[in-house]
């Protein structure tokens, strides 16, 4: 375990995030009137929930949340990498990550996995153990994500069961490795995991209950140093990127003492793998940055000659109001 904090500290050291990823670009929308109006739909649930935020404080209203610090610095891939992709790695200077998982199944990507590593790293937190009781049905754990259980091919329930395999069935290795030093740690998230639902009758109690056991490495780094954040806000937020800028701003501002302007390039390496062009990753990144500030105005970002600068500002949960 020491390994790991001493392996997170030396990442904060030096440049930005550089990213070496086989995430395949892909690119679509659907018809224009139909996209228009979803996207419509989508900035009214965020309009809503800001003002819901503002009314009320993410403890006082239940959901205030943690995420994994070493995840949120080196996140997983936003699309499908393809099939036979089993390898994920991102570099910074010496510090290196790698996410490793059976072809047979793939890697973990997109917004599932981001929602079941927030919850196991809130439940962890919340309960100080490393056996998470995964509720009565699939369709209550569901709930407890802030998502509506859906059947068929492309159905919510599908796409749960299939990134938490995924997830559970990784490996996560980091090094930091120079000339006069080197250190290496591998875990997996967890140790155990037994899931018993019904994806038929998601609404039925299952026979056995489902839980999950986080390996002994990730339990304690999540309780260690973990990244408050509210929950309401991944809640609301349907873009894998926009929930990597909501957990990397409030995480930076934890410690950013001064503006700071990161050049769009290594932007695009940190969180944009899989755009073919930096234009294109500053346009998506942008775009997806608005819906953030929506419900985190205290951000304080602003575009620079070369880049984007962070300025100073408080966490989105202050520091009062968690453990």
């Amino acid at each position: 375990m020491a390994v790991l904090l001493r392996l997170l500290v030396l990442s904060l050291v030096g440049g930005s995030w550089a990213v070496v990823s086989r995430e395949r670009s892909t690119t679509g929308t659907t018809a224009g009137g139909h996209y228009r109006a979803g996207r419509r739909s989508y900035l009214d649930r965020i309009s809503r929930e800001a003002l819901a935020i503002e009314r009320e404080q993410a403890l006082e209203a239940g959901a205030l949340g943690y995420m994994a610090r070493l995840l949120v610095q080196a996140t997983l891939p936003h699309k499908d990498p393809g099939p036979g992709v089993s390898t994920f790695e991102r570099s910074n200077g010496n510090f290196h990550l790698l996410i490793m998982a059976p072809p047979r199944i793939g890697l973990p990507w997109g917004k599932w996995p981001r929602l079941l590593l927030c919850w196991m790293a809130t439940e962890a937190v919340r309960t100080r153990s490393p056996r998470l009781e995964l509720g009565g049905s699939l369709s209550a754990f569901m709930r407890d994500l802030g998502q509506v259980p859906t059947g068929g091919r492309w159905g919510t329930i599908t796409r749960l069961r299939d990134q938490a395999r995924r997830l559970f069935s990784s490996t996560i290795r980091c090094s930091y490795d120079a000339s006069d030093h080197f250190e290496d740690a591998g875990f997996v998230v967890a140790s155990r995991v037994s899931l018993w639902w019904n994806p038929v009758q998601p609404d039925h109690p299952a026979l056995f209950g489902s839980f999950v056991e986080l390996s002994d490495e990730f339990f304690r780094t999540v309780i260690e140093r973990p990244i408050p954040v509210d929950l309401r806000v991944l809640r609301v937020l349907r873009s894998p990127l926009a929930l990597d800028i909501y957990s990397w701003l409030t995480y930076r501002a934890s410690y950013l003492r001064q503006p700071t302007e990161i050049p769009w390039p290594a932007l695009a390496l940190q969180f944009g793998a899989s755009y073919a062009e930096t234009r294109k990753f500053r346009y998506f990144f942008l775009q997806q940055a608005k819906a953030v500030l929506r419900l985190y105005p205290a951000a304080r970002i602003s575009e620079g000659s070369r880049g984007l600068v962070l300025s100073p500002a408080s966490p989105h949960v202050p520091k009062r109001l968690h453990l």
